[in-house]
């Protein structure tokens, strides 16, 4: 939870992006704020790719049939849990391309439940969010009452 309120804080870099700021008379999810998230999205898009690649490099190139099996369980757990994160940021993908696209419908940034406004700073916290403060805590609420 500190990283999220770490990217809240004003001034702070999102990807090496500054945090958004809004004109005065400008609407929210303008084309000017759009490009913003695209980019913000792009930018999470291309480091998920590059750790993904340097996974499987890393993988090829330190493959070893070790003798001993302690050696060999060790290794194959460093896989197995390299292998689940990958899995992970392939998820993540997946929900960075449904973002994108969004965004190209000029629906990015608003709950899907609720309609509402998610939030700027929402979404340089968490970019493929699709749903407001609000209703996420209910789903959270929900999911932990195991409705």
């Amino acid at each position: 939870m500190a990283m999220t309120k770490d990217i809240l804080e004003p001034g702070l870099d999102v990807l090496g992006i500054k945090p958004y700021k809004t004109g005065k008379t400008e609407k929210y999810m303008g084309a000017k704020m759009r490009e913003h998230f695209s980019h913000i999205l792009k930018q999470l898009r291309i480091q998920l790719m590059e750790k993904s690649e340097r996974t499987v490099h890393h993988m090829q190139d330190d493959i070893v049939n070790y003798a001993d099996p302690n050696d060999r369980a060790s290794q194959e757990e460093e896989f197995r849990l390299e292998l689940r994160a990958r899995d992970r940021e392939r998820r993540l993908l997946k929900k960075i391309e449904e973002a994108l696209q969004l965004i190209v419908d000029k629906e990015y940034g608003y709950c899907e439940i609720c309609g509402v406004e998610v939030g700027i700073r929402r979404l340089e916290a968490r970019p493929t969010a699709t749903l407001c403060i609000d209703c996420k805590t209910l789903d959270e609420i929900r999911e932990r009452q195991g409705a």
